[in-house]
């Protein structure tokens, strides 16, 4: 029997598993990497091993030594890093661990995903037609170009033009050996629409293979998942497409002699035809919505089989609707760039349980991150995962979307506004989802702050009197005189704010006698004040405003909307204005490669600099045309954000020189 569990993973997923594991009585044991070493997921065991370098979770030997130093006689691989590696698994079963995965043979089998396509062409499995990324024709794009190791979106490039093909090839070698330590691609023809539905299967040693219902993933960005739902629209449209998908899912199991959890993902068409594009031997980020359908612990029954356990003829049926966003520090208006530094405040309100199963309607919250967490450059940067349940999806999506709108995240900008945006959607609350959605609907549009321009007029205004409150709270003498009072007349007292756009947002007011004076805000009174909580009457409508303040950021909180501001000062500083031409780095991240030197002649829009943060590759072009005039950095280094890497001359200044 499994008595002490090392989980070779990291954040939520390790979380996650630690949370079953004290549910059955189970010691567990934590890996973590310099990086990592407060991470909450590090305080969450009951023993904790260091692993040496950064790359430490892809290193199967520290990870087996870590478990047996610590006593564990079981590891869990989560998902990413070593998870569908089998030379990892087989490591850990000669080490005369429990190895909570299916068997060696069936992680290599799919580990593979060139050679999984084959064996599920010859199980009979509908599947696209692989393509050597060196024949590639200009008839046959586009193509997809997919990591054959892993999953996730790294590595993963769509490509329209011929020209392109080698480029993106190597592109896509360079992030799928950083993320999976195998640079294996390789190509299929890309379907621009469609829907992504998978099956979560679960298979005893027995005999026995369930298929516990099926996932719709569609909403994808980079060709990641980001928002994920049980059961599938789609399905629920097409009479009989579920009991074919269940289908073929046992038979792709089946073909492999497969055990424990694992999912068989599809690519279908409206008309509910599908094509079978990888089987992936671990646990998914999106199985909670499963959980919520079926009342089963999937980590609970991985480890009951790899125990040996039985289980039952047939799941569970399922009931209700589950939906699940996930929580990234990005920023979708920039390309999804994504973000590092400090989380100072996460919460989710009404939470109903965290890494657990529902009693009823409610949110789960799987997160790797807590108050004061650091959102760090080298690994993915998903916060959180937030799940609803209720017993209609419209119910599910706007219950989700109230939790996502409420939630305080001070720090690090995120994608929250988007799922938000995405989830009330009318297409979306329709179910009218496929992989193009973003392009359907217009990513600026979706990208959109849920804070309108008169909410952030008003959290402008409760800023300014919450940091009122706060000067008056903190004051040496008359403390308990209004801010600025006089006894006679005197100039409104005025602080500026620039929001997250860089728009600048004054605001005026003065306490007299008579009250407070706005002049302008028309209709606007305070009812109170304190330096953390403001209630603005607003047309005879009391409104109440939470306000933090973290340095020069404040972040105002109100159900009319989240709204972030930096704190403009009365006079700026001449040495922070950057030269014309500047290329800043817009993350943090280590520098890959430079497509030019000094002194070229370059094109706007060009790329100079690749960057690699959070194991994702991005470029820094040129704003202009003209001549590369200055480089700081060099291949290897490692920057900050903001940090100037490089300035390029317009061709007009030159001239004039």
């Amino acid at each position: 029997m499994v008595s002490r569990v090392l989980v070779a993973n990291r954040s939520e997923i390790a979380r996650r598993v630690f949370a079953t594991c004290r549910r059955l009585g189970i010691g567990t044991v934590a890996v973590y990497t310099d990086p990592d070493v407060d991470a909450p997921h590090v305080a969450d065991a009951d023993a904790r091993v260091r692993l040496d370098g950064r790359n430490g979770y892809l290193d199967a030997a520290q990870v087996i030594a870590a478990a047996r130093a610590s006593g564990a006689d079981a590891v869990h691989p989560g998902y990413g890093f070593l998870s569908e590696n089998p030379y990892f698994a087989e490591a850990v079963i000669d080490a005369g661990l429990t190895w909570i995965g299916p068997p060696v043979a069936a992680v290599s089998a799919m580990g593979s995903k060139i050679e999984a396509k084959k064996m599920m062409a010859a199980a009979g499995v509908p599947v696209l037609d692989e393509l050597d990324p060196d024949a590639v024709t200009a008839g046959q794009l586009p193509v997809l170009i997919k990591a054959s190791a892993g999953g996730g979106g790294r590595g993963m490039r769509v490509v329209r033009e011929l020209s392109e093909l080698p480029a993106q090839v190597e592109a896509a070698r360079r992030e799928a050996q950083a993320a999976f330590g195998d640079p294996t691609v390789f190509c299929e023809r890309y379907l621009a629409t469609g829907h992504h539905v998978e099956v979560q299967i679960l298979a005893d040693a027995h005999g026995t293979v369930w298929a516990v219902g099926e996932r719709e993933c569609s909403i994808q960005r980079r060709h990641q998942k980001i928002i994920e739902e049980a059961p599938s629209p789609l399905v629920k449209r097409i009479p009989g497409m579920r009991d074919k998908l269940f289908d073929a899912a046992r038979q792709a199991a089946s073909a492999i002699g497969y055990t424990g959890a694992g999912t068989v993902e599809f690519m279908a068409d409206d008309n509910g035809d599908f094509f079978f594009l990888e089987m992936n031997t671990r646990l998914q980020v999106e199985h909670p919505v499963t959980e919520a359908t079926t009342g089963l612990d999937l980590v609970a029954l991985q480890i009951h089989v790899a125990d040996g356990g039985h289980l039952d003829p047939e799941p569970p049926p399922s009931r209700g609707y589950s939906i699940e966003a996930r929580l990234y520090a990005e920023d979708p208006a920039k390309d999804w760039q994504p973000q590092a530094g400090q989380l100072y405040r996460f919460e989710v309100p009404n939470t109903t349980t965290q890494f657990g199963l529902f009693d009823g309607i409610g949110i789960r919250v799987d997160t790797g991150v807590v108050d004061g967490s650091e959102v760090s450059v080298f690994y993915d940067p998903m916060l959180a995962k937030i799940i609803s349940y209720a017993p209609t999806r419209r119910q599910a999506a706007g219950l989700l979307a109230d939790a996502l709108a409420r939630t305080r995240i001070h720090g690090v900008r995120t994608n929250r506004d988007l799922l938000v945006n995405v989830l009330r959607h009318p297409a979306f609350i329709d179910g009218a989802t496929d992989t193009a959605f973003f392009d359907t609907h217009g990513l600026a549009e979706l990208s959109a702050p849920l804070a309108d321009a008169g909410t952030v007029k008003l959290s402008a205004l409760a800023a300014a009197l919450a940091d009122a409150a706060q000067n008056r709270s903190t004051a040496n003498v008359l403390a308990t005189a209004p801010s600025g009072w006089r006894n006679l007349p005197s100039a409104f007292q005025t602080k500026r704010y620039a929001d997250v756009a860089g728009e600048t947002h004054e605001v005026r007011y003065r306490f007299s006698r008579s009250g407070l004076q706005l002049p302008d805000f028309d209709g606007v009174r305070l009812l109170s004040s304190s330096p953390d909580q403001v209630v603005l009457t607003v047309d005879g409508v009391d409104r109440p405003f939470s306000v933090a303040r973290y340095g020069n950021d404040v972040f105002v909180d109100s159900p009319l909307g989240p709204v972030q501001f930096a704190v403009l000062t009365r006079f700026s500083d001449p040495s922070a204005a950057l030269a014309h031409g500047s290329l800043v780095a817009p993350m943090p991240g280590s520098v890959l490669r430079i497509g030019a030197a000094v002194g070229d002649t370059v094109t706007a829009g060009q790329p100079l600099i690749w960057l690699e943060a959070m194991k994702m590759e991005h470029t820094v072009a040129a704003p202009n045309d003209g001549v590369l005039a200055e480089l700081n950095v060099e291949p290897g280094q490692q920057v900050d954000v903001g940090t100037v890497l490089a300035r390029v001359d317009d061709k007009s200044e030159e001239s004039a020189q």
